[in-house]
């Protein structure tokens, strides 16, 4: 017990020296700019959660509380299963009189201290010193208790079945769709008895079942330290108890935090970045860990349970990923993960099109989960994750399965959004005549397959279906299939049937292909304008053509229109008050004018001005909406952070470029913020941007060079990265109107050719 007790106390201190008091030095890592409670307030709805996990891992947990400013902890977590979700399993510990015992106790608390890969905090009312450390499908808990009094710990599941064995408490909880998680709790001091809840009040039991089952685990008095190794399952309990073993096994805190330090480190070590402000990099590498949340891998020892048939399968040497809110994670995340991490990029994939394998119909998913493919959202943008990673070179995945797959939720599925029921009335108005209608004034739903809450999103559902129907075409250039390519080629240009020329906005139309008239682009369409968007405004939808840039200028009247209806998007004003605007509009928060930096569909927009020749004020922009929305503080997360979709924009905006079309292989620049930042690709090749004279004035490009050689374009490809190389630009505190503003030099829209 000594030998334990020397282990928790030089691990303690460890750890109470390691950041998230965020303390640098020269030898700072990459893992020590992560500020784990970056976001943690929300502006308005969902905050961010300061995560412990390894990259992409099974197991997730934070703290459990109202929000971060919450005076009480509610238990201490076993495992998350959800991006949003409460922990299945809870673990209580406790001193005092078994009266005060409960199924989870809220605790008082003071000295937190987290990290990706590691939490400490003390229960000061309670005087119990909890340590954690964490593996990919297990963890362990040092509890330390201080008081002369007798000790117990409560384990409670929500809602399944809880077992004592005299060495270890196994169960499960039950989640959703006959999903399952399964729980291995191994204490390694054997308490003197174990007691269940009754009727009757707390009596000695081995088994707990039912709405918050719980056994309590009753110790000796005394000041003692209890670790509890732990492992977790969504087959089987046997399992648990196997990734329970394979993983901590004779492992201590120590030894599994400098693990996960490591693998940490491996994983943001993906780019170097040089110079910038101390904040600068922070919110860099704690934007890139918010990347590795999600999609997680469920596969444990070559197996995996499948919500989507309920079964388990065998993963054929490749890791099964779920957990990937594609609508939130087609634009960056993808793209991003495209550069980091391509292997895992295409098992991610090859996993969707084992969803739609198991599922009843042959459709991809939309929103894949641990229970399964919820359908949420609008449109099925899996299919430009395909395609991108296709075009980018990633081909460990059966691209014709893709599109038919794609091609059978696009068609065959309904249009409706938050919808998985087949295609009806509504979807062959859509095929009849290209466009989504909209409901008149006081005129009653009569299509069952619409939601009562979520409405037609009429507007949103066909841009965002025009632009898959694009990506399906470009699937069928590749496959060779001429007559769809042709085919879904016409169909992703129905955006242009909700133009309104008059206004320069895309506007609802009713069945009879008359726009809705009165109609206020800011506030039409009720609570989150889903009678005719979809959680953003007209002011937001009025961009979202991500597939024919070139096009919507052209619809607009030209260049100089097209930058006049941009910069009136960031200078138009919300129109009420903030009160009544984020009633009708809670998701569009991060305002600047009716500019939404809280959502997805607002990522690429900043970016358009590229498009039509005056990129000087995309740098300005860019530089300014970093800035202003994503700090190093606890409310420095403007909107849902959705478990990497926002993130990634941060992590390529700040290293200077995104990718404003998925399915075109190349890249807009913006206004890198670092010296240098250098992405180190799995080819064993480098790629460099140099910002010369960069600083917080120094945001605009004077001129450029890629590999040596003079460049006036504001984008280039991805060959240019995967073939190694230096992007330099000179920096200075005013704007060259000049570069990069010839036509020929605008980025690609629609058709990229080689």
């Amino acid at each position: 017990m000594n030998t334990i007790k020397s282990i928790f106390k030089a691990t303690l201190m460890i750890v109470l020296l390691m950041p998230n008091n965020l303390a640098f030095s020269q030898t700072s890592q990459p893992v020590d700019y992560v500020n784990t409670h970056m976001g943690n307030i929300s502006h308005l709805l969902v905050p961010t959660f300061p995560t412990i996990h390894l990259p992409n891992s099974m197991l997730r947990v934070y703290p459990e509380r109202g929000d971060y400013t919450g005076d009480l902890l509610h238990g201490l977590p076993l495992v998350v299963t959800s991006h949003r979700g409460n922990s299945a399993f809870n673990l209580s510990p406790y001193q005092g009189s078994e009266s005060n015992l409960k199924p989870i106790i809220d605790y008082s608390y003071d000295l937190e201290k987290s990290t990706p890969y590691s939490y400490f905090v003390y229960l000061d009312e309670q005087q119990i010193s909890i340590n954690y450390g964490i593996s990919h499908q297990s963890a362990r808990y040092e509890i330390q208790f201080e008081n002369d009094k007798e000790s117990y710990l409560v384990l409670n599941s929500h809602n399944g079945d809880m077992f004592w064995d005299g060495k270890a408490i196994s169960g499960f909880q039950n989640l959703a769709n006959n999903t399952k998680v399964y729980l291995y709790l191994e204490p390694q001091v054997k308490p003197k008895s174990v007691l269940t809840y009754t009727n009757n009040g707390l009596t000695e039991n081995t088994v707990a079942r039912g709405n918050n089952a719980s056994l309590i685990l009753k110790y000796e008095k005394g000041n003692q330290n209890i670790p509890v190794n732990y492992g977790i399952s969504f087959i089987d309990v046997e399992q648990a108890k196997r990734n329970m073993d394979r993983e901590i096994q004779n492992k201590t805190i120590a030894d599994l935090q400098k693990e996960g330090r490591k693998i940490w480190n491996e994983a943001l070590g993906k780019f170097t970045i040089e110079g910038g402000s101390n904040d600068d990099k922070i919110v860099f590498y704690t934007s890139l860990y918010r990347c590795y949340e999600r999609p997680v891998c469920i596969s444990e020892d070559g197996r995996y349970f499948s919500a989507f048939d309920g079964k388990v399968h065998d993963d054929k040497g490749r890791d099964f990923y779920t957990d990937d809110w594609i609508w939130d994670s087609y634009r960056a995340h993808h793209p991003l993960r495209i550069l980091t991490d391509p292997d895992k990029e295409e098992d991610i994939l090859h996993a969707f099109l084992l969803m739609a394998e198991q599922m009843d119909n042959y459709w991809m998913p939309t929103f894949p989960e641990i229970t399964g493919d919820s359908r949420r959202m609008n449109s099925n943008h899996a299919v430009a994750s395909f395609i991108d990673a296709y075009r980018k070179g990633l081909k460990n995945f059966n691209l014709n399965n893709a599109f038919l797959a794609s091609k059978n939720a696009i068609t065959q599925k309904t249009l409706a959004p938050w919808s998985g029921k087949p295609a009806g009335e509504l979807d062959q108005f859509y095929k009849d005549n290209g466009y989504i209608p909209a409901l008149k004034e006081g005129e009653k739903e009569t299509i069952p397959e619409v939601s009562s809450f979520e409405k037609r999103q009429p507007v949103a559902v066909t841009l965002g279906t025009s632009y898959d129907e694009w990506c399906l075409s470009e699937i069928a250039t590749e496959l060779g299939k001429k007559d769809e390519q042709n085919y879904f080629r016409e169909k992703s240009f129905n955006y242009r049937n909700l133009f309104n020329p008059k206004t320069h906005f895309f506007h609802p139309k009713d069945k009879e292909g008359i726009f809705i008239e009165p109609f206020d682009y800011r506030f039409s369409g009720g609570i989150g304008a889903r009678n005719s968007y979809g959680e953003n405004n007209g002011w937001t939808y009025r961009w979202d053509i991500q597939h024919n840039i070139a096009d919507l200028i052209k619809l607009m009247g030209g260049e100089q229109n097209f930058i006049q209806n941009l910069n009136d998007l960031f200078s138009t004003p919300m129109g009420r008050g903030k009160r009544e605007f984020y009633t009708q509009l809670p998701d569009q928060t991060g305002n600047v004018g009716q500019f939404t930096m809280a959502n997805e569909p607002s990522l690429h927009i900043p970016y358009l001005y590229n498009y039509a020749g005056q990129p000087w004020k995309t740098q300005k922009r860019i530089r300014k909406l970093l800035k202003d929305w994503f700090r190093n503080d606890l409310m420095g997360m403007p909107g849902d952070e959705d478990g990497g979709g926002m993130s990634s924009f941060v992590v390529f905006s700040k290293l200077g470029f995104y990718p404003v079309t998925p399915g075109l292989p190349m890249y807009t620049i913006g206004s890198p913020v670092f010296e240098k930042s250098t992405i180190h690709l799995e080819n064993g090749k480098q790629f460099t941007i140099v910002a010369k004279n960069v600083s917080k004035e120094n945001k605009y490009i004077q001129s450029a060079k890629l590999n040596g050689k003079t460049w006036s374009k504001p984008w280039f490809t991805h060959n240019d990265i995967m073939g190694g190389g230096t992007l330099e630009l000179i920096m200075d505190n005013k704007a060259n109107k000049n570069w990069g503003s010839s036509k020929e030099d605008v980025p690609p829209s629609f058709i990229y050719k080689n």
